[in-house]
């Protein structure tokens, strides 16, 4: 995987990044694991009124399903294409089981056209199979990460992001997480071995503000540029700084520690997130 940077013969293109799609197989998506389009509502609510603001337009979608359990325990399967999906940042992989079965997974770093697959606790920890974490290697580097066993994935599913398994303790397993964070999670929670794919979509730069317009999102209004009655950090004569940084609700920003203290899941964290 890499960027291709462009020639710079339009405004548009002269500071534009884009990825490459050379590792792309196939170009239509398997129709029997495609979901209806999105229904996108601009930011507006059943009365028409906008709730959520910088939200409009974009391109159509059509939603590809992913399956972030990995259930099918025991059963072999074989990768048919690596896909692109336009609701994520990683590319995805099309598997074909042996009992007839298709679904889609996000494609790891290194997957590979014809590799088979395996999950279950008696699959080898090689990439791309999904294992309890239990039964995963010290050190080996993972993604899609259970938080409750059964409940899917939620952790570690975007682009080049990986966590990597440190110790064990009990019935947890510790994991360093790519914010630097160090939890302790059930082991019977399953992980995927390897890092998520597409790992230079980092490096990517739109080069101008229609790619945003693309992407669905409208210009966001500053808040030190509206008045005071609209925003804490509006008016002021001149170009004022606005003071401390905060959300137009007058939550602070920029540092202020806003999880709640008494929160249930904080016993299962180790070592707090490095700012």
């Amino acid at each position: 995987m890499s960027v291709r940077k462009l020639n710079p013969v339009t405004p548009g293109q002269r500071h534009k990044i884009i990825g490459v799609f050379d590792t792309i197989t196939s170009a239509t998506p398997e129709k029997s694991l495609v979901g209806g389009g999105f229904n996108k509502s601009g930011g507006r609510n059943n009365y028409g009124k906008m709730t959520m603001r910088y939200l409009g337009g974009g391109h159509k979608r059509r939603y590809r399903v992913i399956d972030f359990r990995r259930t099918k325990d025991g059963i072999p399967a074989v990768v048919k294409s690596i896909e692109y999906d336009p609701n994520r940042s990683a590319r995805i992989a099309l598997l074909y089981y042996v009992d007839g079965e298709k679904t889609y997974i996000l494609a790891p770093n290194g997957l590979q056209v014809g590799q088979k697959l395996l999950s279950g606790a008696d699959a080898a920890p090689e990439v791309g199979n999904a294992l309890p974490m239990e039964k995963i290697p010290l050190g080996t580097i993972v993604h899609n990460i259970e938080l409750r066993p059964g409940q899917g994935a939620a952790l570690v599913r975007s682009a080049g992001t990986f966590a990597q398994i440190t110790s064990r303790e009990d019935k947890y397993v510790i994991v360093k997480l790519p914010s630097g964070e160090i939890r302790k999670i059930l082991g019977t929670c399953k992980a995927t071995i390897g890092s998520v794919g597409n790992s230079d979509h980092s490096l990517e730069r739109s080069g101008k503000a229609g790619r945003s317009r693309w992407l669905g999102r409208r210009p966001r209004v500053r808040g030190v540029a509206m008045n005071p009655v609209d925003h804490p950090m509006g008016g002021g004569e001149g170009r004022a700084s606005g003071g401390h940084p905060r959300s137009r609700k007058g939550l602070l920003a920029k540092g202020k520690k806003t999880r709640a203290p008494k929160k249930l899941s904080s016993k299962y964290i180790v070592e707090r997130r490095k700012k």
